[in-house]
């Protein structure tokens, strides 16, 4: 497990930190071992900065893209979790663990000398598409209340409804059984561990996770992820080579509308303003056609991101579409 939090300051990273006003997303690698917690903890003592938080929490013995939110960044987790996610794991057959990988306790074995390439292809292809999957009881999913971690931790199983994700792309990249290295890109709130459990179930000899790596989250790439170490001893932030986005370049995802004026004023009082007045302004990265209710980025005729908004927003009784603002940087 990753040191306890000392109370060392780390003076090139609190200058670096204080002098540029640190606001977006830092790209870490996670070591293995380590929560997700660890990682925000030690960064928020080594920066200096109070706020702090990620998006998208990896298991402990997961390693790999750990999106860190600093400053402002904190305030677009929500929009963040969305991304679809790239991993690269190995399924190990012929066992199933409580955890779904293989830090937990083996339930069941199972001989696996029946298997086949063919057999473990056409099980990975009926997984490819919208699934329904049943989060695993060792997850922080609520039911009732409360975590399922802890139920199963007192040793309860609880019914829990499936959900849908959806598997984009599902490669196998080495196939040595009973172990099966693979590539897939998936939706949010996929657990990897459990589509290792189900693939397994498939082909009736069980199976559980063994290594996880997280490769993407969107456009954020493990290749250029910083490592905490690094981060710790002392990086200086002016030399990140493409490992930190700031909020509009984490955001770009979204279509944009500009303001100026009066119009700006009332923006970072989190007030809407006429639809009409941005339309012309409109503009998707994706090319899209404009629809209604776009989660917009809302900016500055200078490029400066000033918030988020949704627009254009019929409101009952009102004779006009608005720019409704969600969150503001200011």
């Amino acid at each position: 497990m990753a040191p306890a939090v000392s109370c060392i300051h780390y003076p090139k990273i609190v200058k670096a930190a204080q002098g540029m006003a640190l606001h977006g997303v830092l790209n870490v690698n996670k070591p293995d071992g380590w929560t997700s917690h660890d990682v925000v903890q030690r960064l928020r003592s080594a920066l200096g900065i109070q706020k702090v938080g990620h998006a998208g929490t990896l298991d402990p013995h997961a390693t790999g893209v750990l999106p860190i939110l600093i400053g402002k960044g904190t305030k677009i987790a929500q929009y963040l979790l969305g991304w679809e996610k790239e991993y690269g794991a190995v399924l190990q057959l012929g066992q199933r663990t409580d955890t779904q990988d293989a830090w937990g306790t083996v339930l069941e074995e199972s001989p696996v000398e029946s298997l086949t390439e063919e057999r473990i292809r056409l099980a990975f292809a009926t997984f490819q598409g919208s699934i329904q999957q049943v989060p695993p009881m060792y997850s922080a999913v609520k039911i009732g209340g409360q975590p399922l971690y802890k139920k199963a931790r007192k040793g309860e199983t609880v019914e829990r409804p499936a959900k849908t994700v959806v598997i984009h792309d599902l490669e196998i990249q080495r196939l040595n059984i009973p172990e099966v290295a693979f590539r897939v890109v998936c939706s949010k709130g996929t657990y990897v561990r459990t589509l290792c459990e189900d693939i397994g179930n498939v082909l009736q000899v069980g199976g559980h996770l063994k290594w996880l790596q997280r490769r993407r989250v969107g456009p954020i790439h493990v290749d250029q992820a910083l490592e905490v170490e690094s981060l710790l001893e002392g990086l200086e932030f002016s030399h990140l080579d493409g490992a930190f986005l700031g909020l509009d370049q984490a955001l770009e995802g979204f279509p944009a509308v500009e303001v100026d004026g009066d119009d700006t004023r009332k923006v970072l009082h989190g007030n809407a303003i006429s639809w009409d007045r941005v339309a012309n302004s409109y503009l998707d990265p994706k090319g899209s056609p404009m629809g209604d209710n776009n989660m917009v980025r809302v900016r500055q005729k200078d490029g400066q991101l000033l918030g988020l908004g949704r627009g254009p927003v019929f409101q009952a009784g009102k004779g006009e579409a608005v720019l409704a603002i969600e969150t503001v940087f200011a």
